[in-house]
């Protein structure tokens, strides 16, 4: 009688991924509550990295890379929104900018430097 129906040696039991969105989440939350810019801005990548992460884990997107550049055009134009004179939180909107910045750069760099390889694991 198996202990573990079901289960096979061949996957993997957990993922990382989820641990890492619950860091990215409060980090950079605080960082854009408290307009702490480099707190904001690297919890906003490691939140946007790990759904990237687990975007790709989980089958939704082929490589992590299209994700990534997704999320930064995302956060460009809600960057761009907290620039507007009316809502008047400007720092915080350029640090969501800069974190869309790098993540499509991110995404753009790693899809032309991962351009016509094979991408199954």
């Amino acid at each position: 009688m198996d202990d573990a129906p079901g289960l096979s040696d061949q996957y993997r039991m957990a993922s990382p991924w989820p641990m890492f969105v619950a860091l990215g989440i409060p980090i950079s939350e605080i960082g854009i509550l408290f307009d702490l810019f480099p707190i904001a801005v690297g919890g906003l990548l490691l939140f946007s990295g790990s759904v990237a992460g687990i975007a790709r884990e989980s089958g939704y997107a082929e490589t992590p890379w299209t994700p990534l550049a997704a999320i930064g055009v995302l956060l460009l134009v809600v960057g761009g929104a907290f620039l507007l004179p009316a809502i008047d939180l400007q720092t915080r909107g350029y640090a969501i900018i800069v974190s869309g910045v790098f993540l499509l750069l991110a995404g753009l760099a790693g899809r032309l430097s991962f351009m016509g390889r094979d991408t199954t694991y």
